[in-house]
């Protein structure tokens, strides 16, 4: 198990009193009334079927999605059916086998199979192995951009070179030009392919959250850049006034949501880690309360292999540094932590 904590540099490692590590703060759920990856109330309810051995509500679940256009929605359903699915293999073989050209099975197949390639030692090879699953989720209907954010995450699992990773993202910005998915995937590959030239991440973020409306999850993408530059520990410095520019428009974002709500939790959860990270306390200690309830495992399960006890510790440190039960750290700092795992993706 690593050192949490060690990750979270410049934490001070001064030990805390019981009384200041348990004290309760108003507005926010004590420590076990955390949960971790909580489902809306739709998927939640397919979630429940499914463990019931039914396919017929994630089907219906998806098909909704599509009609609507729902995209981001899709995307995000589609992740948490396809670790459902890894778990329990025999359900999605259920429902494959009675719809084998359902394009919402054949998307939950191919996601599965990138994530089981991604878990891998030998996952370049297993990648290229799921290309065709990848295909078929795509000829599954055309309008739907996530098997394009597949087949970016793909590219980049592969080392495909930068000619084909662009006819990738130019089919992927036909179908959705603000796709928060697909944005993600392309920041990864190029700060895969730039090895830690962060600069040219975060001139990509800026200008995709530019040209996105207000309320796009692109609005948050920027964050994403300041997070990784944060957690690589390689490359060179970024100016101090970029990392809290892009902290200034997440903040923006996650304040057009109500507190407590479910859909911006992965959103704020990041925030709140590049908040601390740059010292911003009482930010972070604002984020905190819009979370509420809603742990997610990104970005904690990045720095730890116990997501949810990382987030409550980082909790408790918002708190007592918020509280005046430690001294304040010097201002600006912005030290990096060490790397986050390269096996995530």
């Amino acid at each position: 198990m690593v050192d949490t904590m060690a990750l979270l540099h410049p934490f001070s490692r001064a030990a805390r009193t019981p009384q200041a590590a348990a004290r309760p703060a108003a507005g926010l759920p004590a420590d076990d009334e955390v949960l971790l990856d909580v489902p809306d109330d739709r998927l939640g309810s397919a979630l429940v079927a499914a463990a019931g051995g039914e396919h017929g509500p994630a089907s219906a679940l998806l098909a909704d999605t599509r009609t609507r256009g729902d995209w981001e929605t899709r995307d995000r359903y589609t992740r948490r059916l396809a670790a459902f699915a890894h778990a329990r293999p025999e359900w999605l073989g259920a429902w494959s086998a009675a719809t084998p050209h359902d394009p919402d099975v054949l998307l939950i197949k191919a996601q599965l199979a990138v994530d089981d390639a991604w878990r891998s030692p030998a996952r370049a090879e297993l990648l290229r192995e799921v290309s065709p699953l990848i295909t078929a989720a795509a000829r599954g209907d055309d309008h739907d951009p996530v098997p394009w954010r597949l087949a970016l995450d793909h590219a980049r699992g592969t080392g495909a070179g930068p000619k084909y990773f662009g006819e990738l993202w130019e089919a992927a910005l036909r179908r959705a030009p603000h796709h928060y998915g697909c944005h993600v995937a392309a920041l990864r590959y190029l700060a895969a392919s730039w090895q830690g030239s962060h600069r040219e991440c975060f001139d990509f973020a800026d200008l995709a959250a530019q040209d996105a409306p207000a309320d796009s999850l692109i609005q948050a993408l920027p964050s994403r850049a300041a997070f990784a530059w944060l957690t690589d520990g390689v490359g060179a410095e970024v100016p101090r006034a970029r990392l809290d520019a892009a902290a200034d428009r997440a903040i923006a974002f996650s304040a057009r949501f109500p507190a407590a709500d479910p859909w911006p939790a992965e959103i704020r959860n990041k925030l709140m880690y590049v908040l601390v990270r740059l010292d911003r306390w009482e930010e972070a200690l604002t984020e905190l309360h819009r979370i509420g309830p809603y742990a997610t495992s990104f970005p904690w399960g990045r720095l730890s292999d116990d997501p949810l006890a990382l987030f409550l510790k980082v909790r408790g440190e918002i708190l007592t540094r918020t509280t005046g039960l430690m001294p304040s750290p010097r201002h600006p700092r912005s030290g990096r932590a060490g790397r986050a795992r390269s096996a995530d993706h």
